[in-house]
């Protein structure tokens, strides 16, 4: 299995030289089967170049899983190039959590005035799968769902294939003391032994006071669940749009040291947009 990220940002896309270690496009990541089966994790403004090398490599059968939508998590969309390619097949996975249809919810994106182009009309082949609780297959890969901690709702999921885990929990706040929110034990017990760990770090302990309840973590309780779950590797995630390369530099190293205090050898670090792994 094979996952690599195209977009790490959260809220907004940034650019400047100080952003171009880490990136500065919104989430998108891609996960590959042995049988190259490929998998698209959101379509934030990473999901442009993803696109690229897509078409390039004349993919034309393309799962598109959603954690949520918001707007982050959805612009680079219209900007997709399979979208417009007469040969690609398309199949959507998502959830409304209670609002209308998560087809209906997506198309309301795009379509005017927001964008001259509408989704119902674009040449590709598309169809659309309400995601569930239960877990589904996409080629060799399973694919399990969990409800995130996040205003509005989301998904995080579980994709293992061959003894190999990797699990995606973006947006999504660790807190206890949340009204309604699934506690910490649900999510270590759903992590359990992941290879991979990519989880939401948006912010440091100080910021997360001014912002409780937004649906994301500060990066310390996304290390205690990753050593509670005893993952191999933990990726911080929805990285700040104001964080500076330096300044996630020396997060990631106060995170290493947290896991080196607790005597764990648990490898850390931030998700670039260059990141890539085979698990």
């Amino acid at each position: 299995m094979l996952i690599r990220c195209w977009g790490s940002r959260g809220q907004i896309p940034v650019s400047g030289a100080e952003f171009t270690r880490y990136g500065g496009d919104t989430t998108c990541m891609e996960v590959r089967s042995e049988n190259g089966d490929i998998i698209v994790i959101d379509a934030g403004s990473g999901i442009r170049s993803l696109g690229t090398v897509l078409l390039k490599e004349k993919k034309q059968k393309i799962s598109l899983l959603f954690t949520h939508l918001h707007i982050d998590h959805i612009i680079g969309l219209p900007f997709f190039s399979p979208l417009y390619n007469s040969d690609s097949v398309i199949k959507i996975f998502g959830c409304s959590f209670d609002e209308k249809s998560f087809r209906d919810s997506l198309n309301g994106m795009m379509r005017p005035p927001y964008f001259p182009v509408d989704l119902k009309g674009i040449p590709a082949k598309m169809s659309y799968s309400e995601v569930g609780s239960r877990s589904f297959r996409i080629g060799s890969i399973k694919v399990t769902p969990a409800l995130l901690n996040h205003p509005n709702g989301g998904l995080g999921y579980r994709f293992e294939e061959n003894g190999a885990s990797f699990v995606f929990l973006t947006d999504n706040e660790l807190s206890e003391d949340l009204p309604g929110s699934r506690p910490f034990s649900f999510y270590a017990k759903f992590c359990q032994d992941a290879d991979l760990l990519v989880h939401d770090a948006e912010f440091k302990p100080q910021e997360y006071t001014r912002h409780k309840s937004w649906g994301h973590s500060n990066y310390c309780d996304a290390i205690k669940l990753g050593l509670l779950a005893n993952a191999k590797r933990l990726g911080l995630f929805h990285i700040n749009n104001q964080r500076k390369d330096k300044q996630v530099d020396t997060l990631v190293k106060s995170a290493r040291n947290l896991v080196k205090n607790q005597g764990k050898t648990m490898d850390c670090f931030a998700v670039s947009s260059r990141f890539s792994i085979h698990l």
